[in-house]
């Protein structure tokens, strides 16, 4: 069996939030590129029914890389949101910053606030930039299920054949012993492995660690999360299905489950429509806590500038007393 590494393309592509980010340094083996984008909308975006301008996720980014004599790699990645629209005190706010280590052969080591193994599993549906995944962000940062705070990550990528490769993802997060009881969290553990072949991806991901749900009770609050997809999103057909289950993991709930769907098709002019599905059971009680589906464009204008537009469905909830709130948006995004 022939079987080819793939942890240095693991690193480069880490390097960069996005193709258009800018090298700026390039000597004796030791680059830095600054990348990032900004957007910008107009719509019912927020969480009332006012129209007003807003963001998506805009941020900066900066990077660098440096190979060593004995052929590793080290590369540093610092990015932070940008709230250019309101300013004050708090305009730049950190989402990245981590150091990493890549041997084409042992792998790839990752220290500091990363996007987390759970994620290269569970994000798979979260592309569109008007109306994306909801469940990962509703604690992620110490939580770990979208970008993960203070974390060691191992990863490496094996081509087992000329279509068939096999991703594995480990991450730590060390004990967090805040004064607040809600934010008191034990060690955490993920892991995550992946498989794809002929275009289509297989992934699943298991997270546990301890939480405090009340001032004295302390819960092992776990997540089990599969994904499936085909294609490449912005490039033909791209459909992708997450299912996921927790105990004390989502808002410390005691039971839930989640299900994602996204399915796409991007055109040759740089047209890409996508409809995105969204829902989250509180299995404890069989209550719906909230369901969505939204419809988005997104259109190239040129090299770097994004159009977007979106509306989103509220698909209602087992709450009577919440009443349905649809959305809509449309602006523009620019790669730096």
């Amino acid at each position: 069996m022939n079987i080819k590494f793939l942890a240095v393309s693991i690193a480069a592509a880490a390097c960069s939030t996005h193709a258009f980010a800018a090298e700026i340094y390039n000597s004796e083996g030791t680059t830095l590129a600054l990348g990032g984008y900004v957007d910008v909308g107009v719509g019912e975006k927020g969480t009332d029914d006012d129209v007003d301008v807003h963001s998506y996720s805009p941020r900066l980014n900066i990077s660098g890389m440096k190979t060593l004599d004995n052929g590793m790699t080290v590369d540093a990645k610092g990015e932070w949101s940008i709230n250019y629209l309101d300013g004050g005190d708090t305009t730049f706010t950190t989402r990245l910053g981590y150091i990493g280590v890549t041997d084409e052969m042992l792998g790839r080591v990752v220290v500091g606030t990363q996007w987390s193994p759970y994620y290269d599993v569970g994000g798979v549906a979260d592309m569109p930039i008007t109306f994306g995944n909801d469940f990962l962000y509703d604690n992620h940062g110490p939580m770990g299920s979208a970008r993960a705070n203070k974390m060691v990550s191992y990863r490496n990528s094996m081509m087992l054949s000329d279509d068939f490769e096999v991703s594995l993802g480990i991450g730590w997060q060390g004990k967090n012993t805040a004064t607040a009881f809600a934010d008191k969290r034990g060690a955490r553990t993920q892991a995550a492995v992946s498989l794809k072949a002929m275009g289509i991806g297989l992934g699943y991901a298991y997270s546990n660690g301890d939480i405090y749900v009340s001032a004295t009770e302390g819960q092992d609050a776990k997540s089990q999360i599969v994904s499936l997809y085909y294609g490449s999103y912005g490039d033909g057909i791209y459909v992708a299905a997450v299912y996921g289950k927790n105990d004390y993991f989502y808002q410390s709930l005691k039971e839930t489950k989640q299900m994602e769907a996204l399915a796409s098709y991007g055109m040759d002019n740089g047209l890409n429509l996508n409809v995105h599905y969204e829902r989250v059971d509180n299995e404890d009680t069989s209550k719906k806590l909230y369901s969505n589906t939204s419809v988005n464009f997104e259109y190239s204008l040129t090299s770097g500038f994004v159009a977007a537009a979106g509306y989103k469905i509220d698909l209602g909830d087992d709450d009577p007393t919440t009443e349905d709130d649809n959305k809509w948006t449309v602006g523009v995004r620019y790669y730096f």
